[in-house]
């Protein structure tokens, strides 16, 4: 689903996990419709299968009503060769989780998250994506 789909879809859901994805990190963030804020948690450090096992213990932990995948584009809007794996990632959450998964443009965040000085880049820019998610969402 993407960032347009999310305002009607996620009508009801109220927590969530999100992934800022990588090759060989993937940031994580939790965060809740109420405060419309995210949280960083500590980045996985895994590819592939192990990656999607550190992700089961996340989802176990936290319990999200969804999950939020962010998709890298150039500057233009035109996808790459990282657009395509993080649509894939999502693709894995979706069939393995069975919870909604959003995608959301995360053009620049990683670029915003460093400049911010953060320590672990790949959870600030999970955050950065998350909290722009939440602020799309409809007040109910």
């Amino acid at each position: 689903m993407s960032v347009a789909a999310a305002p009607s879809a996620a009508i009801g859901l109220q927590t969530f996990l999100a992934f800022d994805f990588g090759i060989k990190r993937t940031g994580v963030a939790t965060g809740n419709r109420l405060t419309r804020t995210a949280s960083p948690q500590a980045s996985i450090s895994a590819s592939n299968d192990q990656r999607l096992d550190a992700v089961a213990l996340r989802v176990k932990e936290w319990q999200p009503d969804a999950l939020v995948v962010g998709v890298p584009f150039h500057p233009d809007g035109a996808a790459h060769e990282n657009t395509a794996r993080a649509q894939k990632f999502a693709r894995q959450l979706r069939a393995r989780f069975s919870l909604p998964v959003f995608e959301v443009d995360e053009r620049y965040s990683t670029t915003e998250a460093i400049s911010s000085g953060a320590k672990d880049a790949d959870a600030a820019s999970a955050c950065i994506i998350l909290e722009q998610f939440l602020r799309n969402l409809p007040h109910e």
